[in-house]
């Protein structure tokens, strides 16, 4: 579990000492999908992926997705590979019990909205939910998995970051490039503020595909509004959440970024809740965060349940593309 580096937001001496190893992994990956025959599956298959690393919401993306699919009277189930839980063959993801350490942390999340399975193999996770009564998959991340074909592929950028420095791994957050990304998606969804011109990145890349936008929408913020608070987060930027926090109103005293996907133990969590107490503040995480932390220590923390929310337009050009998938069907 890393950091984000800070070399991925600009382009200096780090990012170009590791321009050499972007080359290669570049070529690696390109090789794959060359050669690498993806098998369809016997339903529709909805990807919901991005091509920088990190956290850019695409987890309240494909819940979202998964509630719009329900509507339809389709009965989706959520293919993830679970980062961080040490599962190999695909497992079904029990919201209420599940064990992080072989799931993962997003995983957990997902189960509350669907039929959830952790795979490192996706071939196999999304036959094993087709034999379990999936009459449509969402492949939460996997876009650049050839194993599988997809049959609509959404990107989610994260409009409080962008495309960083454009570089790809490990000199930049790119998983690929944008041109090879962007034109093999369907559409392509900024999440907040778009800060660093994404869009005009991927219509450089793409000029027809369609762009949305949505917000990572706060469901309990009257609870905290105006409260004295001690925030912690292990995200891909933990400082997108400490903004929401302000954004709503609160007074964030103290803050506590952590690696994305870290492991909490006691060590971590008890000078938090002890701070908070001798400040007077209340303590706040995320809901990504909540499902690592033991009950008897979560019971004193306030956890931010965030929703992911399109404006009117985009809501319908989504639901229009949902459709569209299902015509034949």
């Amino acid at each position: 579990m890393i950091k984000t580096p800070k070399h991925w937001q600009q382009t200096g001496i780090s990012a170009w000492l590791l321009y050499p190893l972007s080359i290669i992994y570049r070529m690696g990956s390109a090789a794959v999908r060359c050669t690498t025959a993806p098998w369809q599956a016997d339903v529709p298959v909805i990807c919901v992926g991005n091509i920088v690393a990190g956290g850019a919401g695409k987890t309240p993306m494909a819940v979202h997705i998964a509630d719009q699919i329900k509507q339809l009277g389709k009965n989706p189930h959520i293919v993830t590979r679970g980062y961080g839980g040490k599962s190999t063959w695909p497992l079904r993801v029990e919201h209420t019990n599940a064990d992080f350490n072989e799931t993962g942390d997003e995983a957990i999340l997902l189960a509350a909205t669907a039929t959830t399975w952790v795979a490192k193999d996706r071939k196999a996770g999304v036959k094993t939910a087709i034999d379990n009564g999936a009459d449509v998959i969402i492949l939460d991340d996997g876009f650049q998995n050839p194993s599988v074909k997809k049959d609509l592929s959404i990107v989610v950028v994260d409009g409080g970051f962008g495309f960083g420095n454009k570089m790809i791994l490990p000199a930049g957050p790119l998983r690929e490039s944008i041109t090879s990304g962007i034109k093999r998606a369907d559409a392509v969804v900024i999440v907040g503020e778009d800060k660093f011109a994404a869009r005009a990145d991927i219509t450089a890349a793409s000029p027809e595909i369609k762009i949305m936008n949505a917000v990572l929408d706060p469901v309990n913020a009257s609870d905290i509004k105006n409260l004295d608070v001690v925030a912690f987060a292990g995200i891909g930027r933990p400082e997108k959440f400490f903004e929401t926090l302000q954004n709503i109103g609160c007074n964030v005293k103290y803050q506590y970024p952590f690696p994305d996907h870290h492991p909490y133990s006691e060590n971590d969590i008890l000078p938090i809740l002890q701070q908070a107490k001798d400040a007077n503040c209340v303590v706040v995480t995320t809901e990504k965060d909540a499902v690592k932390i033991p009950a008897y220590l979560i019971e004193k923390i306030i956890i931010l349940q965030i929703k992911a929310k399109l404006g009117n337009n985009d809501e319908i050009t989504l639901k229009k593309m949902l459709a569209e998938v299902f015509k034949d069907g």
